[in-house]
């Protein structure tokens, strides 16, 4: 059996893959400090994104992670809302439409409807842009813990930023 070097394998043994272009920085903002947001920061990191918690209350601030209440937002930015009770959901979800972002989701269970869209509303926020926040985010593992949810959001992230469905369906 002839050995065929394919670039996915090289890479997985440490190798760079020497076809591929580099890819520009993304930005994962994770709004809220929440035990989610910590992991999605550390393992977004890992995964090549610029990590940014973005917390409008300093008093809720995580230990060890720096905050930021006003963090810079652009077409390589995907936006994560680690926590749908929170009273300032709509204002803040409102100022990150505004502002240009690849991708915009909130966690929460798809069997809920989601305080998002009333309190988007509340403010005046057009249909069209509220529907361009995802809700639910991530592949459907069955995530129960912060981790767990934080790996299946990545998961899902890094689909869409590839181009890929997710999942175990894979293009041929």
């Amino acid at each position: 059996m002839v050995h065929v070097h394919d670039p996915s394998c090289a890479v997985a043994h440490g190798e760079p893959d020497a076809t591929a272009e580099p890819a520009p920085v993304r930005t994962l903002v994770a709004v809220f400090a929440t035990p989610l947001a910590e992991y999605l920061l550390r393992y977004g990191a890992d995964l090549g994104y610029r990590p940014v918690l973005y917390e409008p209350d300093a008093a809720r601030a995580l230990d060890g992670v720096p905050a930021t209440a006003s963090p810079a937002f652009d077409e390589l930015t995907d936006v994560v809302l680690t926590d749908h009770h929170r009273d300032e959901i709509g204002p803040v979800l409102r100022d990150i439409l505004a502002v240009p972002t690849r991708w915009i989701g909130i966690m929460g269970s798809p069997r809920h409807a989601g305080p998002h869209v009333q309190a988007l509303t509340d403010l005046g926020v057009p249909p069209a842009q509220i529907a361009r926040v995802h809700r639910p985010i991530g592949l459907d593992i069955g995530s129960r813990t912060p981790p767990e949810i934080a790996i299946a959001t990545l998961a899902g992230l890094l689909a869409d930023r590839n181009d890929r469905p997710g999942g175990f369906a894979f293009a041929r």
